[in-house]
């Protein structure tokens, strides 16, 4: 059985309405017009700062930047203790037959007494967020140090997630991936990467299960 790597913010944990409320409070701060969960669903990308972009319309330099990534995060904090997990995560998490671990965008020293705090932290085997006070980049570098740091080659692990940058990670380790549309990204963008995609996390597993027999 391959090694299961979980994505966080958007696959296990169920907080997309809150990404989008943090989202048009940082918005806000610069005269941005909110957007909809649906319109983040279908716009959103990374690096984060070319998201920005795209909805303000305009360029937006490194200083304008950490403004926005700080003013998300406040809003998100506030908001983070009305999260719950997806409702199929810890059945999923359960399902799986080897080892997993989650990797994460988020960073590392809030994640990590979060996930605690969900009661998941036994079921992994590592748990990995961002170790940097400004985040926003590509998952592919975080990927492969993950992978690294357990000793598993890419070629043996299967990542679910639920973002076209989960897609690109993957590829770039040699990963199997499969992405979940209940998440931040609209199911057609995902279907767009020609990735595997499930519509709920328990459909993400079985997936996954014929990939790492394959």
């Amino acid at each position: 059985m391959k090694h299961l790597v979980w994505d966080w913010n958007g696959t296990l944990l169920d907080d997309l309405a809150l990404v989008v409320d943090a989202t048009n409070a940082s918005l806000a701060m610069v005269g941005g017009a909110p957007v909809t969960a649906d319109e983040h669903r279908r716009d959103f990308r990374r690096p984060i700062s070319a998201y920005y972009e795209f909805v303000l319309g305009r360029p937006v330099d490194a200083a304008e930047f950490v403004r926005l990534d700080e003013a998300f995060h406040v809003a998100y904090r506030a908001g983070l203790a009305t999260c719950r997990l997806t409702v199929d995560a810890r059945s999923s998490i359960a399902a799986w037959g080897g080892t997993q671990s989650l990797l994460s965008m988020w960073f590392h020293d809030e994640l990590v007494p979060t996930v605690d705090r969900h009661g998941l932290t036994a079921r992994l085997v590592r748990v990995d967020g961002l170790r940097a006070t400004v985040g926003g980049g590509f998952k592919a570098p975080h990927l492969d140090a993950h992978l690294r740091a357990l000793g598993v080659d890419g070629r043996d692990c299967v990542l679910i997630g639920d973002s076209v940058d989960d897609a690109h990670a993957a590829a770039e380790v040699g990963a199997q991936v499969v992405l979940y549309a209940g998440g931040f990204t609209h199911e057609t963008r995902l279907r767009e990467t020609g990735r595997p995609v499930a519509a709920t996390l328990t459909e993400a597993i079985a997936v996954a299960e014929t990939l790492a027999l394959a």
